[in-house]
C-alpha cells in the first residue's frame, strides 16, 4: 500500500512539474477551456433563471369561476374540494362576496370612484373561486371541469374567465429558453471539441519533447500507467484551473452588472435571481465545472497517449 502511495505521489509530482515546464502551451489550452466552461456555466444559470421567471408568471395566472348569489357557501366549498383533487390544479383560492369586494377595492385603490360605486349598489361583486394550474398547458382541463353542467349551474354566464396575456409572455420566454438552450449546447460542443484538440496537441508536443526520457523509462520497465500518469495529471490541472477561472469570470460579471451597472434585469434575464442562484449553488456549480474540466482534459490526454506513445495496455 505504501509503495502505491509513493508511486501515486511521484506521478502527481511529475505532472505538476510538466505543467510548469509547458506553461506557455498550458495557457493556450486553458484559455479555450475557460471559454468552454464559462459558456456551460452561463447556460446553466440562464436556464434556471428562465425557469424561475416562467414559474413566477405561471403562479400569477388563474382561471376564475364567478358564483351566482344563489350558490350557497356549502356548495362553493364542495366545488373547491373537487377542484383541489384535480391533477392539473396547483392551488385554489375561494373568495366570498365580501372578500371579493375587498380584493376589488385593493385592485382599484387608485380609482376610488369605482370602489364607491360598487359599495353604493350593494356589492355587485360575486363570490369567486380562483384556480391556479400547475402548467399553462393544463388550463383547458380546468375550464372543461368548470363547464360541466353540474358545476356550470353554480356560476354566472361569464364563468370561467381566463386572461391569456400572461400566457403569451410565458410562450415568448419558453421559446427564448429553448432557442438559447440549443445555441448553448451547440456552442459548448464546438468549444469542447476545439478544447480537446488543443489539449491533444499540447500533450502530443510534450510527448515529443520528452521522447528520450520516455524511451529510457520504458527500457527500465516502467508500466504504462506510470508513464501515462503525469500527462493525465497535467491535463487534469488544465481542467481544474480553467474551472476556477470560469467561475471567477461569471462571478465578476454578476458583480459588475449588479453594482457598476445597477441592473436588475437584462432583457428576459433576471440578473438578481441569477446572482442569487449562483450564490446559493456556488459549491455545486464549482464542483460541476471542475468535474467537466477534468473529464475533458483527462480524456484528451488518454487519447493522445494511446495514439502517439503506442503503449500496450496492461
Amino acid at each position: 500500500m505504501q509503495r502505491r502511495l509513493i508511486t501515486l505521489w511521484r506521478i502527481i509530482h511529475t505532472g505538476i512539474i510538466n505543467f510548469m515546464r509547458n506553461i506557455t502551451l498550458a495557457v493556450a489550452a486553458m484559455a479555450v477551456m475557460v471559454v468552454t466552461l464559462t459558456i456551460v456555466l452561463f447556460s446553466l444559470i440562464t436556464n434556471a433563471t428562465f425557469e424561475n421567471t416562467i414559474q413566477q408568471i405561471t403562479n400569477k395566472i388563474s382561471v376564475s369561476a364567478y358564483l351566482l348569489d344563489s350558490t350557497s357557501d356549502a356548495q362553493a366549498k364542495q366545488l373547491v374540494k373537487q377542484l383541489e383533487r384535480q391533477p392539473s390544479v396547483n392551488r385554489v383560492v375561494y373568495l366570498t362576496k365580501d372578500q371579493a369586494l375587498q380584493a376589488y377595492a385593493l385592485q382599484n385603490k387608485d380609482n376610488q370612484s369605482l370602489v364607491t360605486a360598487a359599495a353604493a349598489v350593494g356589492n355587485p361583486i360575486p363570490a369567486t373561486i380562483q384556480v391556479y394550474p400547475h402548467d399553462l398547458n393544463q388550463v383547458q382541463n380546468i375550464k372543461e371541469f368548470l363547464t360541466k353542467p353540474a358545476n356550470q349551474k353554480l356560476q354566472t354566464p361569464e364563468s370561467p374567465s381566463y386572461k391569456s396575456d400572461r400566457k403569451q409572455a410565458i410562450d415568448s420566454i419558453t421559446h427564448a429558453t429553448n432557442v438559447l438552450r440549443k445555441i448553448g449546447v451547440v456552442t459548448v460542443i464546438v468549444f469542447a471539441i476545439i478544447c480537446a484538440l488543443i489539449i491533444f496537441n499540447t500533450i502530443q508536443m510534450a510527448i515529443f519533447n520528452r521522447r528520450s526520457e520516455i524511451t529510457i523509462m520504458r527500457l527500465l520497465g516502467a508500466s504504462t500507467s506510470y508513464i501515462r500518469g503525469p500527462f493525465v495529471v497535467e491535463s487534469a490541472i488544465y481542467g481544474l484551473l480553467s474551472a476556477v477561472f470560469s467561475v471567477l469570470i461569471v462571478n465578476s460579471a454578476f458583480l459588475a452588472s449588479s453594482n457598476a451597472l445597477q441592473a436588475s434585469s437584462l432583457g428576459l434575464l433576471d440578473i438578481n435571481y441569477a446572482n442569487q442562484f449562483f450564490d446559493a449553488h456556488f459549491w455545486q456549480l464549482l464542483t460541476f465545472q471542475i468535474a467537466i474540466g477534468i473529464i475533458i482534459g483527462t480524456v484528451s490526454s488518454v487519447i493522445a497517449t494511446r495514439r502517439y506513445l503506442k503503449f500496450k495496455t496492461k
